[in-house]
């Protein structure tokens, strides 16, 4: 019945600073991208090589999402690596720092956490 996830919808605060981020850190491909006078806000499609989506979306006075102490919600969003060491660096090149590496201790997969623009929490998760 249910094949895949197929997007998740990100509200972020500087609408320039998170597509760059998305599309220029992450790696990310613009598919569309509407500007919705009516709302005042961007809507922008973007995917993976794998089909994997994000629409980007700014509203404007939106509220900033309550983060720590954990809140109820959405935790984060993992990216699966390959080679996270790599990944970590790539990152590190954009001047995005990342939490030190740890071990999952039911996989043994190496993962860390790192924040885009707005602060939301985003994963890698070696595989």
């Amino acid at each position: 019945m249910f094949n895949a996830i197929h997007h998740v919808a990100i509200i972020c605060n500087d609408y320039p600073t998170s597509k760059t981020f998305y599309t220029q850190v992450m790696g990310f491909n613009v598919v569309a991208e509407n500007y919705r006078a009516e709302r005042d806000s961007y809507k922008c499609d973007l995917a993976l090589a794998d089909g994997t989506q994000i629409e980007l979306f700014s509203f404007p006075g939106a509220p900033a999402r309550p983060s720590r102490p954990e809140a109820q919600g959405l935790r984060h969003l993992a990216f699966k690596v390959t080679d996270i060491d790599a990944a970590i660096a790539h990152l590190n090149s954009h001047q995005v720092e990342c939490e030190p590496v740890r071990v999952d201790p039911y996989t043994q997969s190496r993962f860390t956490f790192f924040n885009d623009p707005d602060g939301l929490p985003l994963e890698l998760y070696e595989v």
